[in-house]
């Protein structure tokens, strides 16, 4: 997995990853069970502190995204509740289209930009 971090960018390093490592479970890059570095090389290979990169393990493991084991480390284990799942999606959905009615966003623009980002995930294996 090749993570990129943009040290320009207002949007803080740790969600950076966290959302990089996301994407690679959705577009099956990495897949259930895989290992994710460990947090020390992880951090040397990105250059960021390793506080950094723990906090984003840590909101993932949160978040259901990844297991912490002792002896493995970080390993893609997806454990979630699909109706919550829904909830806090619509939530923060409602958000972003929110942002995007304001910016003048028709709703046939949101389709296809949904239809089109959808595109890039592989739906029909989950």
């Amino acid at each position: 997995m090749i993570v990129t971090i943009d040290f320009n960018s207002d949007e803080a390093i740790y969600i950076q990853l966290r959302n990089q490592i996301i994407l690679g479970i959705a577009t099956s890059e990495i897949r259930e069970g895989d290992n994710l570095p460990s947090v020390r090389e992880l951090a040397e290979n990105i250059g960021i502190n390793m506080h950094t990169v723990n906090k984003a393990y840590t909101i993932l493991k949160q978040e259901g995204f990844v297991k912490l084991d002792r002896r493995r480390g970080a390993v893609i284990a997806l454990d979630y509740d699909k109706i919550r799942a829904i909830a806090e999606l619509k939530s923060q959905m409602r958000v972003i289209l929110a942002q995007a009615i304001c910016k003048d966003i028709s709703c046939e623009e949101i389709h296809e930009l949904m239809d089109s980002i959808m595109g890039e995930f592989s739906c029909d294996s989950r």
